[in-house]
Protein backbone atom coordinates (compact mmCIF):
# COMPACT_ATOMS: atom_id res chain seq x y z
CA UNK A 1 0.00 0.00 0.00
CA UNK A 2 1.44 3.33 -1.07
CA UNK A 3 1.32 6.18 1.39
CA UNK A 4 0.72 9.57 -0.18
CA UNK A 5 3.15 12.24 0.87
CA UNK A 6 1.52 15.58 1.50
CA UNK A 7 3.57 18.55 0.47
CA UNK A 8 3.46 21.82 2.27
CA UNK A 9 1.83 24.50 0.15
CA UNK A 10 4.38 26.56 -1.71
CA UNK A 11 4.67 30.12 -0.47
CA UNK A 12 4.34 32.42 -3.42
CA UNK A 13 5.79 35.89 -3.61
CA UNK A 14 2.91 38.33 -4.15
CA UNK A 15 2.87 40.65 -7.18
CA UNK A 16 5.40 43.51 -7.02
CA UNK A 17 7.02 41.73 -4.08
CA UNK A 18 4.11 42.66 -1.81
CA UNK A 19 4.10 46.37 -2.62
CA UNK A 20 0.62 47.85 -2.74
CA UNK A 21 -1.06 51.22 -2.33
CA UNK A 22 -2.93 49.82 0.67
CA UNK A 23 0.36 48.98 2.38
CA UNK A 24 1.69 52.46 1.55
CA UNK A 25 -1.47 54.13 2.87
CA UNK A 26 -1.29 52.20 6.13
CA UNK A 27 2.36 53.18 6.61
CA UNK A 28 1.54 56.86 6.04
CA UNK A 29 -1.38 56.75 8.47
CA UNK A 30 0.73 54.98 11.08
CA UNK A 31 3.48 57.58 10.79
CA UNK A 32 1.01 60.47 11.05
CA UNK A 33 -0.41 59.01 14.27
CA UNK A 34 2.95 59.68 15.93
CA UNK A 35 2.33 63.07 17.57
CA UNK A 36 6.02 63.80 18.04
CA UNK A 37 6.67 63.22 14.34
CA UNK A 38 3.77 65.46 13.34
CA UNK A 39 4.91 68.29 15.62
CA UNK A 40 8.54 68.28 14.51
CA UNK A 41 7.88 67.77 10.80
CA UNK A 42 4.64 69.63 10.10
CA UNK A 43 4.44 72.25 12.87
CA UNK A 44 7.95 73.38 13.83
CA UNK A 45 9.17 74.48 10.33
CA UNK A 46 6.20 76.82 9.64
CA UNK A 47 6.43 78.19 13.19
CA UNK A 48 10.12 78.93 12.60
CA UNK A 49 9.21 80.67 9.35
CA UNK A 50 6.57 82.80 11.04
CA UNK A 51 9.02 83.75 13.78
CA UNK A 52 12.08 84.52 11.63
CA UNK A 53 10.84 85.05 8.07
CA UNK A 54 8.03 87.58 8.32
CA UNK A 55 9.84 90.60 9.72
CA UNK A 56 11.76 91.66 6.61
CA UNK A 57 9.19 93.95 5.03
CA UNK A 58 9.78 94.39 1.32
CA UNK A 59 13.52 93.60 1.27
CA UNK A 60 14.37 92.30 -2.18
CA UNK A 61 16.20 89.04 -2.84
CA UNK A 62 16.78 87.98 -6.42
CA UNK A 63 13.44 87.55 -8.20
CA UNK A 64 11.46 87.95 -4.97
CA UNK A 65 11.95 89.05 -1.39
CA UNK A 66 13.86 87.95 1.69
CA UNK A 67 10.72 86.40 3.15
CA UNK A 68 10.58 84.01 0.19
CA UNK A 69 14.27 83.20 0.68
CA UNK A 70 13.66 82.25 4.33
CA UNK A 71 10.53 80.31 3.36
CA UNK A 72 12.41 78.12 0.87
CA UNK A 73 15.23 77.47 3.35
CA UNK A 74 12.80 76.38 6.06
CA UNK A 75 10.81 74.30 3.59
CA UNK A 76 14.05 72.43 2.85
CA UNK A 77 14.62 72.04 6.59
CA UNK A 78 11.08 70.72 7.05
CA UNK A 79 11.55 68.24 4.21
CA UNK A 80 14.84 67.14 5.79
CA UNK A 81 13.16 66.37 9.12
CA UNK A 82 10.13 64.73 7.51
CA UNK A 83 12.00 62.42 5.16
CA UNK A 84 14.53 61.50 7.84
CA UNK A 85 11.73 60.67 10.27
CA UNK A 86 10.00 58.56 7.64
CA UNK A 87 13.13 56.57 6.89
CA UNK A 88 14.23 56.27 10.50
CA UNK A 89 10.90 54.72 11.51
CA UNK A 90 12.52 51.34 10.73
CA UNK A 91 14.44 51.72 14.01
CA UNK A 92 11.20 51.52 15.99
CA UNK A 93 10.06 48.47 14.03
CA UNK A 94 13.38 46.76 14.64
CA UNK A 95 13.20 47.55 18.37
CA UNK A 96 9.76 45.95 18.81
CA UNK A 97 10.55 43.00 16.54
CA UNK A 98 8.13 43.96 13.77
CA UNK A 99 10.76 43.93 11.03
CA UNK A 100 11.74 40.38 12.07
CA UNK A 101 8.11 39.29 11.73
CA UNK A 102 7.88 40.85 8.28
CA UNK A 103 10.89 38.84 7.13
CA UNK A 104 8.89 35.68 7.82
CA UNK A 105 6.24 36.76 5.29
CA UNK A 106 6.41 36.67 1.47
CA UNK A 107 7.02 40.44 1.47
CA UNK A 108 10.07 41.21 -0.64
CA UNK A 109 12.69 43.25 1.28
CA UNK A 110 13.03 45.63 -1.70
CA UNK A 111 9.29 46.33 -1.61
CA UNK A 112 9.52 47.07 2.10
CA UNK A 113 12.33 49.58 1.53
CA UNK A 114 10.45 51.22 -1.37
CA UNK A 115 7.38 51.68 0.83
CA UNK A 116 9.52 53.28 3.54
CA UNK A 117 11.12 55.69 1.06
CA UNK A 118 7.76 56.63 -0.49
CA UNK A 119 6.27 57.17 2.97
CA UNK A 120 9.16 59.47 3.83
CA UNK A 121 8.72 61.42 0.58
CA UNK A 122 4.97 61.84 1.12
CA UNK A 123 5.66 63.27 4.57
CA UNK A 124 8.30 65.55 3.03
CA UNK A 125 5.79 66.81 0.46
CA UNK A 126 3.31 67.64 3.24
CA UNK A 127 5.96 69.58 5.14
CA UNK A 128 6.97 71.64 2.10
CA UNK A 129 3.33 72.33 1.21
CA UNK A 130 2.52 73.57 4.72
CA UNK A 131 5.54 75.89 4.86
CA UNK A 132 4.66 77.30 1.44
CA UNK A 133 1.02 77.78 2.47
CA UNK A 134 2.14 79.72 5.54
CA UNK A 135 4.57 81.63 3.30
CA UNK A 136 1.73 82.96 1.16
CA UNK A 137 0.18 84.42 4.32
CA UNK A 138 3.51 85.71 5.61
CA UNK A 139 4.32 87.93 2.64
CA UNK A 140 6.61 85.77 0.49
CA UNK A 141 6.81 87.05 -3.08
CA UNK A 142 8.38 85.53 -6.21
CA UNK A 143 7.20 84.53 -9.71
CA UNK A 144 4.57 81.79 -9.88
CA UNK A 145 6.93 79.41 -11.70
CA UNK A 146 9.55 79.92 -8.98
CA UNK A 147 7.04 78.83 -6.32
CA UNK A 148 6.40 75.60 -8.22
CA UNK A 149 10.01 74.81 -9.18
CA UNK A 150 11.56 75.65 -5.82
CA UNK A 151 8.94 73.60 -3.98
CA UNK A 152 9.43 70.58 -6.23
CA UNK A 153 13.22 70.79 -5.93
CA UNK A 154 13.06 71.15 -2.12
CA UNK A 155 10.89 68.04 -2.01
CA UNK A 156 12.67 65.88 -4.62
CA UNK A 157 16.18 66.59 -3.35
CA UNK A 158 15.09 65.64 0.17
CA UNK A 159 15.45 62.06 -1.08
CA UNK A 160 19.00 62.30 0.26
CA UNK A 161 17.58 62.52 3.79
CA UNK A 162 15.12 59.68 3.24
CA UNK A 163 18.22 57.58 2.53
CA UNK A 164 19.91 59.15 5.56
CA UNK A 165 16.94 58.20 7.75
CA UNK A 166 16.97 54.61 6.52
CA UNK A 167 20.71 54.37 7.13
CA UNK A 168 20.42 55.73 10.65
CA UNK A 169 17.33 53.63 11.33
CA UNK A 170 19.29 50.45 10.63
CA UNK A 171 22.44 51.77 12.29
CA UNK A 172 21.06 53.07 15.58
CA UNK A 173 19.38 50.51 17.85
CA UNK A 174 17.16 53.10 19.49
CA UNK A 175 13.41 53.51 19.77
CA UNK A 176 13.99 57.26 20.13
CA UNK A 177 16.17 57.61 17.07
CA UNK A 178 14.73 61.02 16.12
CA UNK A 179 15.73 62.43 19.50
CA UNK A 180 19.29 61.62 18.46
CA UNK A 181 18.92 62.78 14.87
CA UNK A 182 17.00 66.00 15.63
CA UNK A 183 20.06 67.94 16.87
CA UNK A 184 22.17 66.39 14.08
CA UNK A 185 19.73 67.68 11.45
CA UNK A 186 19.74 71.13 13.05
CA UNK A 187 23.54 71.24 12.83
CA UNK A 188 23.49 70.04 9.22
CA UNK A 189 20.93 72.73 8.38
CA UNK A 190 23.08 75.40 10.02
CA UNK A 191 26.29 74.31 8.31
CA UNK A 192 24.39 73.95 5.02
CA UNK A 193 23.26 77.58 5.08
CA UNK A 194 19.57 77.02 5.81
CA UNK A 195 19.45 79.05 9.04
CA UNK A 196 22.06 81.70 8.22
CA UNK A 197 23.03 82.79 4.68
CA UNK A 198 26.53 81.59 3.90
CA UNK A 199 27.34 84.96 2.33
CA UNK A 200 27.55 86.57 5.78
CA UNK A 201 30.01 83.99 7.09
CA UNK A 202 33.73 83.60 6.58
CA UNK A 203 35.38 82.02 3.55
CA UNK A 204 36.53 78.99 5.55
CA UNK A 205 33.00 78.32 6.75
CA UNK A 206 31.61 78.64 3.21
CA UNK A 207 34.16 76.12 1.95
CA UNK A 208 33.25 73.64 4.69
CA UNK A 209 29.53 74.09 4.00
CA UNK A 210 29.91 72.84 0.42
CA UNK A 211 30.69 69.36 1.74
CA UNK A 212 27.65 69.06 4.03
CA UNK A 213 24.51 67.12 2.97
CA UNK A 214 22.10 70.07 3.27
CA UNK A 215 24.18 72.46 1.16
CA UNK A 216 23.28 71.17 -2.30
CA UNK A 217 19.57 70.86 -1.53
CA UNK A 218 19.40 74.44 -0.25
CA UNK A 219 21.32 75.91 -3.18
CA UNK A 220 19.24 74.08 -5.80
CA UNK A 221 15.92 74.89 -4.11
CA UNK A 222 16.73 78.62 -3.83
CA UNK A 223 18.12 78.94 -7.37
CA UNK A 224 14.73 79.83 -8.95
CA UNK A 225 14.48 82.73 -6.51
CA UNK A 226 18.07 83.95 -6.41
CA UNK A 227 18.69 83.53 -10.14
CA UNK A 228 22.04 81.88 -9.44
CA UNK A 229 23.27 79.36 -11.99
CA UNK A 230 22.90 75.72 -11.03
CA UNK A 231 26.44 74.53 -10.40
CA UNK A 232 27.90 71.08 -10.89
CA UNK A 233 29.10 71.19 -7.30
CA UNK A 234 25.58 71.60 -5.90
CA UNK A 235 24.21 68.77 -8.03
CA UNK A 236 27.17 66.54 -7.18
CA UNK A 237 26.63 67.28 -3.49
CA UNK A 238 23.07 65.91 -3.63
CA UNK A 239 23.96 62.91 -5.80
CA UNK A 240 27.04 61.88 -3.82
CA UNK A 241 25.37 62.13 -0.41
CA UNK A 242 22.32 60.23 -1.67
CA UNK A 243 24.60 57.44 -2.88
CA UNK A 244 26.59 57.41 0.36
CA UNK A 245 23.51 57.17 2.56
CA UNK A 246 21.74 54.82 0.16
CA UNK A 247 24.64 52.40 0.03
CA UNK A 248 24.99 52.64 3.80
CA UNK A 249 21.29 51.75 4.19
CA UNK A 250 21.67 48.76 1.83
CA UNK A 251 24.73 47.55 3.75
CA UNK A 252 22.98 47.76 7.13
CA UNK A 253 19.78 46.29 5.72
CA UNK A 254 21.62 43.23 4.41
CA UNK A 255 23.35 42.71 7.74
CA UNK A 256 20.03 43.06 9.52
CA UNK A 257 18.19 40.58 7.28
CA UNK A 258 21.14 38.18 7.37
CA UNK A 259 20.47 37.48 11.03
CA UNK A 260 17.26 35.57 10.26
Amino acid sequence: MTTAVRRAPERRVPPLGGFSLTFLRLEIRRLLRNRRTVVFTLVVPPVFFWAFGTGHGGEAAGRGNVTAYVMISLAVYGAMIATTAGGASVAIERAVGWSRQLRLTPLDPAAYVVVKVLTAMVLGALSVAIVYAVGTLGGAHMPAWAWVVSGLVAWACALVFAAFGLFMGYLLPSENVMQVLGPVLALLAFFGGLFVPLSVLGAGFRTLAQYTPAYGVGVLARAPLTGDAVTVGAVANVVVWTLVFGLGAVWRFRRDTGRV
